[in-house]
């Protein structure tokens, strides 16, 4: 395989919550296949849209979803997952993401991983027209 820039790099792929999560599926196929490694954090409204096996079985990695994990009460996964990752990509970034992490809220993997790291982030706005264009979304995209 020829060197690419993403080879050998980590790439954290949060799945958010509209239609374009299916295109998540590809995204993973054509970064692996540049030579980076995908974990992917998916979250509830993404999980309405595509599977946990889905993206499990094309990165090759369990797919994260809870803040908290029930077998670990020391489990910082937001902490670990930061640290594993060069770049976070956020893809579809809904309108919901993109508020909550332009105002600070940390309420689910996805948004406190956000919050906790220190990693570039690459966003992947996707949603209708009226909700890119809504006064309250621009705002947030612009902070």
């Amino acid at each position: 395989m020829e060197a690419t820039r993403l080879s050998g790099r980590k790439i954290l792929l949060i799945v958010g919550g509209g239609i374009a999560a299916y295109k998540a599926l590809e995204l993973i196929r054509l970064i692996r296949k540049a030579g980076a490694q995908v974990q992917a954090v998916l979250t509830a409204a993404g999980a309405q849209f595509v599977t946990p096996m889905s993206l499990a079985a094309l990165t090759g990695h369990p797919v994260r979803q809870d803040l908290f994990l029930p077998d670990d009460e020391t489990a910082m996964g937001h902490i670990e997952l930061s640290r594993w990752a060069d770049l976070i990509v956020v893809a579809p970034a809904t309108a919901g993401l993109i508020g909550k992490a332009a105002n600070g809220l940390a309420d689910d993997l996805a948004s406190t991983l956000l919050i906790a790291t220190d990693k570039q982030a690459l966003w992947a706005p996707a949603m209708n027209v009226r909700m890119w264009l809504h006064p309250a979304v621009q705002a947030n995209v612009n902070r």
